[in-house]
């Protein structure tokens, strides 16, 4: 076992890529001898050469466009967006093109493609470096969508993704990348995509989250049961996006009869809305209370020390599970 944090787990993962597929390749904005600018992939064009590593021109449009090609070619490239709200340019062709291309072709052309995007707030950057966006991928069909928050999940859901025949967007939380470390086992491993992660079991409430904000929840939740000790509440990291685990989140709100779903990209039309639609048909007639979400706001991400306003935090997420225990028919 290796002792990694999240942005040493996504050079391991691609390491082990590299050495066992010859078809994987790494690029990106000085992803190459640089190794990115959150050195997720240093060392790797000094270990694999040029050919396998290498820096991509200032261009995010051509990025995707290249790795399609590659794709239909028998490649498997894993580009890297330097943030998510730099990949705008892209969208035609990942959405437009990426997405769709085995479909339109009937089968004769996958494109096995890694989109690696560090996103979300926490570190005080730029507008356009701070996005959390994963839902407009998510709504694409074709597209794969994954976000983990542990090292462990990081290495396997990289692995995942890059043995998927189908292409996958990586959203890797910035505020995560050297938060903590965790054991994680050397070589080759996957975490299963589509399959959600249940850090700790409940019986009266089920928070739902991703990313950056697993740690927030279980900071709130150990408040909230500190202060009441005979409150229990199941945590679940959902981990992969599209698709994602409805059996274990209805199993739960099944269980508990009340659900909080957590995450930092805006509310409306959000990752969020789908869970509890979801629920509201599956499970309405065991709802204690009604579903409820703490997110972002409907606002372009404010600058600076303003996104620890916009995003959810723990006092933020305890007092909306309160407010769901308390409720009241």
């Amino acid at each position: 076992m290796k002792v990694l944090n999240n942005v040493k787990a996504v050079s391991e993962a691609l390491e082990v890529a590299m050495e066992k597929w010859d078809d994987v390749v790494v690029y990106g904005e000085d992803a190459g001898y640089e190794g990115g600018v959150f050195r997720a992939t240093e060392g790797l064009q000094a270990k694999f050469g040029e050919k396998r590593c290498f820096d991509a021109p200032i261009s995010e449009a051509v990025f995707a466009g290249v790795a399609i090609g590659m794709a239909v070619n028998k490649m498997k490239p894993v580009v890297e967006l330097q943030f998510e709200g730099l990949g705008w340019p892209s969208l035609q062709n990942i959405l437009g093109h990426m997405g769709r291309m085995r479909n339109r072709t009937r089968g004769k052309y996958p494109t096995p493609v890694v989109i690696r995007m560090p996103m979300g707030g926490g570190i005080r950057a730029l507008e356009l470096h701070s996005e959390a966006m994963e839902a407009m991928y998510a709504h694409t069909p074709g597209i794969k969508v994954v976000c983990p928050s542990t090292p462990y999940d990081t290495k396997g859901l990289i692995l995942a993704a890059i043995e998927s025949p189908d292409p996958v967007i990586v959203f890797e939380p910035t505020k995560l990348y050297r938060a903590f470390k965790q054991e994680v086992p050397e070589g080759f491993y996957t975490v299963e995509i589509g399959k959600a992660f249940k850090i700790q079991e409940g019986n009266d409430l089920t928070v739902v989250t991703y990313g950056a904000q697993t740690v927030d929840c279980q900071k709130a939740i150990d408040e909230l049961e500190e202060k009441n000790p005979d409150v229990t509440i199941e945590l679940i990291d959902l981990r992969s996006i599209q698709p994602w685990d409805k059996e274990m989140i209805f199993e739960s709100v099944k269980k508990t009869g009340r659900l909080l779903v957590v995450h930092e990209a805006i509310r409306s039309f959000s990752v969020s809305a789908e869970i509890i639609a979801s629920v509201n048909e599956e499970c309405f007639e065991y709802l204690k209370a009604p579903s409820m979400r703490c997110t972002g706001y409907d606002i372009v991400i404010p600058f600076d020390s303003g996104e620890a306003y916009h995003q959810p935090h723990p006092k933020k997420i305890l007092v909306k599970m309160e407010e769901i225990l308390n409720y009241k028919f």
